[in-house]
Parts: C-alpha cells; structure tokens; sequence
C-alpha cells in the first residue's frame, strides 16, 4: 500500500483526457504530482502539448502544462504507473485497459473514473486486486482541442470509490486522496451500489435529454420530458434492485426511499451541481459526431431487466429512439417527446396484452 505522505512518488496516468479527463489531470499536475496524459483525439494531445490545458470556470481559468502521449506513444513507455485514472468512454473499457496493464505497476491500480458498470471488466484485465470502481459526478464540456468548459466547481464535483473486490481495498485511500484534489470523495466498500445509483441518474438525464436535444436542467422541466425522465429513472431502480444493489444516496444528498429516489437525486443534481446551459456528455457526442454511451447506459437497464423477463418500456423507447438517431435516421429534437412517449406507451400495451392472457 502507498501511504499518504508518499504520494509525490506516485507516478500517474490519466487516459483518456477529454472533459471530465483533462480537468482532474489539470487539478493533480497544479498540486505538483507526477502525471502523464493520454489521449486518443490527435488534434486534443497536440493543442495540450503545445499550449497546455486550458480549464474555464465561472470566475476563473487556468492553463496548466502537463506531459501528454497519443495512444501510439504508450508503447514507448519504460517505468510503470502506480495509478491510472481510466476515463474513456464506457465502451472503450477492455481495450483501454488491455493498453495499459503491461505499464501497471505490480502493486498498481486502474481507477474506472466512468459511467457505467465497468469494474469487472477492468478486474477482468488487470486482476481484481488491481481493480477500483468509481462513481464520477463533474458536469463539463470540451468542443475545442485543449480546452474544458468546466461547469462544476471543486466543492460541487464528487466521487465515490471502492474496490470491486476486498484484495483491492488498500488501493482505496490512494485513488481517494488523488480524487480529492478535483471535488469530494467518498469511499465505499459497495461501490456495485453506488455504481447503480449513478447510473439510475445517467438513464434518468443523459440519453432522454440528447434525444429532445435539450440540456439537462431544461429537459428536466419540461413537464412531459420529466415524466418520462422519472419513469425510465424507475426502472433503472428496479433493474438495480434485482442485481442485488442498495438504493442508496449519492452526492451526499439525504437519505431516500426507492420510491423517491430518482425524483430526490435528478432535483438534487439540477439544483446543485450543473449549469443550465449544461448539455450530457450523450448530446456533446451527438454534436461531435461520434458514438455514444446509449448502450451502456439505458441500454444496460433494458437488458438487466429482459433477464429476468421484463420489460422496460421508458428505457426501451429512449433506446429505439437514440440508435435512429446514431444511424442517422432520425435528428435530435423537441419533436421527439411524443414521439417517445408513444413509444414507450405502445410497449405497455403489448405487456398489458401479454399478461392478460
């Protein structure tokens, strides 16, 4: 175990440094630590190493400069890394970390700083004793090389850490301490739960609200978007349950019940930790072209649910909706909200049907 007064020995990586990425690695290279970016959008690693990494807040931007690697230049390594900070999106896990285990150190661990259920596949790569799960709430924006839109402010950003199994809890305190440079931290020994916590909020905001091509706060109140907000919220909680999670708060908001806890956790995240103009990372990828977490998010709802035979009708339709979108059959808009609903009310139908027989 690395102790905290040896944390300036610690060496680190952060990879993948879009948003979320670039602003934690900037806030641990302003405190003096050993770290190294990479990067796999080009035209990103080359305005960082030219110019530094550029943060924008309300009230205050930073330019940090940092050492930064494209993926191609990983293999140029020769020292290992204590720590690395996995931050590509949720589908790119496996390969990701198959990139950078042969440069873990021995007694190295890789942080899964994502959405999405994606600590065992990390276990699955580096070994579970070598495995710590994490739950990220930062809301930010990059639409230019080098430069983040941070909309969430240190005392407004949180994580929760855990290991995915009990040989990996001395990494624990390490990753935290780390984490805490960027917002607060709390660690966990059931990081499974807090994991699905966040995911319920992620099926709730992300996906519905890039779908109407709203941001989160405006998709929130609209009065027939946050139905079906709400809805989908549920089922994810449900989902959860039947996975043997706990519903439990996040971002140290009061204490909750199932029944309440996506309406608690969505006002909670409106109210506090996100801007108005704050769009999902879902519609930032939509606007840049490129692939996003659909599957990964609600899609992970639809099918936690089917295996144990049921049905998910908001999760379902949101899905439908965002893969036609990603095919380029449909554009993102306002018009899509009764389109949606009526989706997703044709899916209840057929269940009624199905169960009256």
């Amino acid at each position: 175990m690395v102790h905290m007064t040896e944390k300036s020995a610690l060496r680190i990586a952060v990879l993948g440094t879009g948003a979320n990425g670039a602003a934690i690695g900037a806030d641990l290279a302003r405190a003096g630590l050993d770290v190294t970016f990479i990067d796999q959008w080009p035209a990103n690693v080359e305005a960082i190493r030219r110019d530094g990494v550029r943060v924008e807040m309300v009230g205050e931007t930073t330019v940090t400069r940092v050492d930064i690697l494209h993926l191609c230049e990983v293999a140029t390594l020769r020292r290992p890394f204590d720590v690395v900070l996995l931050l590509v999106k949720a589908y790119d896990t496996r390969w990701a970390t198959e990139l950078i285990a042969p440069h873990l150190a021995d007694d190295g661990v890789v942080v899964g700083v994502q959405n999405g259920m994606t600590g065992s596949v990390i276990a699955e790569v580096v070994g579970e004793h070598r495995a710590l799960g994490a739950v990220i709430e930062i809301t930010s924006a990059m639409y230019t090389p080098g430069v983040v839109e941070r909309h969430s402010a240190h005392d407004r950003s949180w994580f929760a850490v855990g290991p995915m199994h009990p040989s990996a809890a001395h990494h624990a305190e390490t990753a935290a301490a780390l984490l805490r440079r960027a917002g607060t931290v709390e660690v966990t020994d059931d990081i499974h739960s807090a994991k699905w916590a966040k995911l319920i909020l992620n099926a709730a905001e992300l996906v519905p609200s890039a779908v109407v091509d709203l941001s989160i706060a405006d998709c929130a109140r609209h009065p027939r978007m946050r139905e079906l907000m709400l809805e989908a919220g549920d089922e994810a909680v449900r989902a959860a349950q039947l996975d043997g999670a706990t519903i439990r708060p996040i971002f140290g908001m009061p204490a909750t019940t199932p029944e309440t806890f996506v309406e608690t956790v969505l006002d909670e995240l409106v109210e506090h930790y996100i801007l108005t103009h704050s769009r999902s990372t879902v519609l930032q990828d939509w606007i840049k072209g490129r692939h996003s977490e659909v599957d990964e998010l609600n899609g992970h709802v639809v099918d936690a649910l089917a295996r144990h035979g049921l049905a998910s009708p908001a999760n379902t339709a949101v899905v439908e909706l965002a893969r036609a979108i990603e095919r380029g059959e449909l554009a993102r808009s306002i018009e899509l909200v009764e389109p949606m609903h009526q989706r997703a009310a044709g899916i209840r139908l057929t269940v009624t049907a199905h169960t009256a027989r």
